[in-house]
């Protein structure tokens, strides 16, 4: 049998009481009077069969099972005020996180079409830049993200895989033209980085099987892969991108493939969201459109090395 709780008015009362330190104080923020709070108290001290406060005079003070009582109803009324405000002002918002070469290549496009869709459900997306794509739901404002990983994203966190990412040499349709059949020789030319550690340069080489060796300490290194595709673009070197992430300049012929291989990272983009999620019937929702607007990967001409 789950014991009987006491009158959520006599918490209130209590937690208001251990909070400000005063009987007049608490009967002033709750707009009832000192007679009433004082009622409350006895309430709960005979529900409870102990002392919550030690009297002298005026003053009141905490007993141990007071001061316990009082730590864990803050944190429950904290809680219910905040679902109460959240529900309140955004019921029908989602807050996403999101990376800001992910939000510019694919997500701003799929949102615009979702808002069609589903009038009265609004989306706020937070474009940001991550060495390391990561959210903390406890500190961070957002109802839900979209992350690059593996699919762990830390304890208390639930997700599902929109798409796999896969890496492929990516330049302008200028650093091609002329050069015959064969592809042109990564020697010589000039090395577009879109990470600062210049990792996938390195996973590429790593995996494809490239016979070329080169120097990837040269090179100009850019903070996020939306700078790299853009000075690729602009003719400025080879890069290297994410194949879903480039369907739109592929297609527009802004960018070509100067090497068919693909190669899989084991990393994917994920949709990220709490154990505990307050709008879980949003975020799925939102899910399954984005699942049915995933970017293009399956390339027929591509070699893909997983």
């Amino acid at each position: 049998m789950v014991p009987t709780l006491p009158p959520l008015y006599a918490l209130r009362a209590f937690e208001c009481v251990a909070r400000m330190g005063s009987v007049t104080l608490a009967g002033q923020a709750l707009h009832v009077t000192q007679s009433t709070i004082s009622k409350h108290l006895k309430t709960l001290e005979t529900h409870f069969g102990c002392k919550l406060f030690l009297r002298t005079g005026p003053r009141l003070a905490l007993t141990p099972q007071g001061e316990m009582l009082a730590v864990q109803l803050r944190q429950g009324f904290q809680r219910i005020e905040a679902a109460c405000a959240l529900f309140h002002g955004q019921r029908n918002t989602l807050r996403l996180k999101a990376p800001s070469t992910l939000t510019m290549r694919w997500l701003l496009g799929g949102l615009h079409a979702f808002r069609d869709t589903a009038p009265g459900f609004e989306v706020q997306a937070s474009s940001i830049w991550m060495d390391i794509d990561a959210v903390d739901f406890a500190t961070e404002p957002y109802d839900c993200a979209i992350l690059l990983g593996t699919g762990h994203f830390g304890a208390g966190t639930r997700s599902a895989l929109l798409f796999d990412e896969w890496l492929i040499p990516i330049c302008a349709p200028a650093l091609v033209d002329g050069a015959g059949p064969q592809p042109p020789s990564l020697i010589g030319q000039a090395l577009l980085h879109p990470s600062p550690d210049r990792r996938d340069w390195r996973r590429w080489l790593e995996k494809s099987g490239h016979p070329q060796a080169l120097d990837l300490r040269h090179g100009q290194v850019f903070d996020t892969l939306e700078q790299g595709n853009t000075a690729a673009m602009a003719g400025h070197g080879i890069a290297v991108g994410d194949l879903a992430l480039c369907q739109d300049a592929l297609a527009a012929g802004q960018l070509v493939l100067p090497w068919k291989t693909a190669v899989g990272t084991g990393d994917g983009y994920y949709l990220v969201w709490p154990d505990e999620a307050g709008k879980l019937p949003l975020i799925e929702r939102l899910l399954a459109f984005l699942r049915d607007r995933l970017p293009r990967t399956d390339y027929p001409e591509i070699r893909y090395v997983a």
